[in-house]
């Protein structure tokens, strides 16, 4: 009975935080659509009903956790904005997949475990690759972004992203070792998408 008049003291946000935060922590055993709502809100001290009192539907409260999930991921990632750009996307890269080696198992469930193609996992994660793919595009400097470009820069994010997860089974390899096989790949990709910008990119990571 304590906790649950605890738990009535919370204002409205701080209830959509903690459930959101409950689902968080579940990810990490299991894909956002396989999430127990029963169990999500008893954990949090108050009934099925109530919960969706703070999210009308099953799939807001899905799209709540995956939106504060990949915000994490993105706020986990943000480079030093005061160095140069190049450093600034090395800083990403060793960032991002610090984030994949320590949370392996939430990254796949939350990105992987894609409930079926649901819309708004779909949007959600290329919103994501969008921030990535921007972010490299900043540290290329003032150049002209063609659409293959583009394109070869989001497939860089694909293979960085697909290969981490691949080596965060049993890492094959160090660490070291494979940041320089994944910062390796920009270039050559930059390259023969655009190959007036192979002098530009040849030293792209410090």
């Amino acid at each position: 009975m304590g906790g649950v008049t605890q738990s009535a003291r919370l204002s409205g946000a701080d209830r959509r935080k903690q459930l959101i935060g409950i689902g968080l922590r579940m990810l990490t055993k299991r894909p956002i659509h396989e999430l127990p709502l029963d169990q999500v809100a008893a954990e949090a001290g108050i009934s099925r009903g109530l919960l969706f009192h703070y999210f009308p539907t099953k799939t807001d409260y899905y799209q709540a956790v995956v939106s504060a999930a990949a915000r994490r991921l993105i706020r986990a990632t943000t480079p030093d904005p005061d160095a140069p750009p190049a450093d600034q996307l090395r800083q990403t890269l060793d960032t991002f997949v610090a984030f994949l080696e320590r949370r392996r198992d939430l990254y796949l469930a939350l990105f992987r475990g894609s409930a079926g193609g649901a819309d708004y996992l779909i949007e959600i994660y290329e919103q994501t690759r969008d921030v990535f793919a921007d972010r490299t595009v900043a540290a290329l400097g003032p150049i002209e972004v063609t659409p293959a470009l583009r394109l070869v820069i989001r497939g860089w994010f694909s293979f960085v992203e697909d290969t981490t997860l691949t080596w965060g089974r049993d890492k094959p390899i160090p660490r070291e070792e494979l940041l320089t096989l994944l910062a390796g790949a920009l270039p050559a990709l930059i390259t023969a998408a655009q190959p007036t910008l192979a002098p530009q990119v040849h030293n792209l990571f410090p």
